[in-house]
């Protein structure tokens, strides 16, 4: 664990949660609250809240359940993000965090949109990273539904190595094929110490087969809302283009040369990116900012 990022264990509604957390900011800042992507955890950010950190900005990201180090139940609806949302909602009480900014990558930008539609009070603004809505026609999403189940009973059957190497494989990474070894190597590393029962679990839970399109419920997002997706992401720039256009207050930035994952594969122009808009919110960045961006 690097020195500014601590972890801690928080227990709500009977779920024990894994966060990891780094000092607050002075008052006025705001806190941001990191959710990341299926097969992820709360370790993929720490590089992006030592960021804010040394520009004097609180940070936290949280493992999301069956993720990481958090508990990883039997029962699928307790992945739901009608199950979640309530869960982070206890989570930033625990943390003193009244309101955040919240920034969800992919399974986690899907999460934090519910959680701005459902907790308006609870949300400061959102940045959601390669987000999608969920999948609007109800036989597409069946069709989904099947085939999450059946690679849930892959990942049970032949266990977490076999899945890395399977997830690794899929175009939507191919982008991520020129990252420098060190860095493919750690997020190799951090993938191999999911439980395959956990990830399973919440593949049937909060796959985009499980829950229902949000495109009518885009409207209720009240707050300051920033899309980003990767210029080699085409399916995502879609996604971006229509949530955008349901916000009423929203807008799109394509970071180049990135891909699906870009906090990984473009983490300096993702960072001054996120600096830049919460100073754009009101958060004056401090000289560290500065000197970063």
């Amino acid at each position: 664990m690097r020195g500014c990022v601590s972890r801690r264990r928080i227990d709500v509604r009977g779920l024990s949660y894994s966060v990891l957390e780094s000092a607050r900011g002075p008052a006025g800042r705001g806190t941001v609250v990191f959710l990341h992507g299926f097969a992820g955890s709360a370790d993929d950010w720490t590089e992006t809240m030592e960021m804010l950190h040394a520009a004097g900005y609180g940070a936290a990201a949280v493992d999301l359940p069956g993720h990481g180090r958090t508990d990883a139940p039997p029962e699928p609806d307790r992945y739901a993000a009608s199950s979640i949302v309530p869960d982070l909602a206890d989570l930033t009480d625990a943390l003193g965090i009244p309101s955040a900014h919240w920034a969800g990558y992919s399974m986690g930008a899907r999460v934090a949109l519910r959680l701005a539609i459902e907790r308006p009070g609870r949300t400061r603004s959102l940045i959601l990273e390669s987000a999608s809505t969920g999948i609007p026609n109800l036989d597409a999403r069946r069709e989904r539904q099947d085939r999450d189940e059946a690679l849930a009973r892959e990942i049970e059957t032949h266990g977490i190595e076999w899945f890395v190497s399977m997830w690794e494989a899929q175009p939507i990474f191919h982008t991520q094929d020129a990252l420098d070894d060190a860095t493919r190597e750690a997020q190799r590393a951090r993938r191999l110490r999911q439980r395959p029962a956990g990830l399973a679990r919440a593949l049937r839970g909060l796959g985009q087969g499980a829950e229902a399109d949000v495109t009518p419920r885009l409207s209720a997002v009240r707050v300051p809302t920033l899309v980003l997706a990767g210029e080699l992401d085409p399916p995502y720039l879609a996604h971006a283009a229509r949530i955008v256009s349901g916000i009423p207050d929203a807008e799109r930035i394509v970071i180049d040369g990135a891909g699906h994952n870009i906090h990984l594969e473009r983490p300096e122009p993702f960072g001054r990116t996120l600096l830049d808009r919460l100073a754009r919110l009101g958060a004056p960045a401090s000289a560290a900012a500065r000197a970063h961006a």
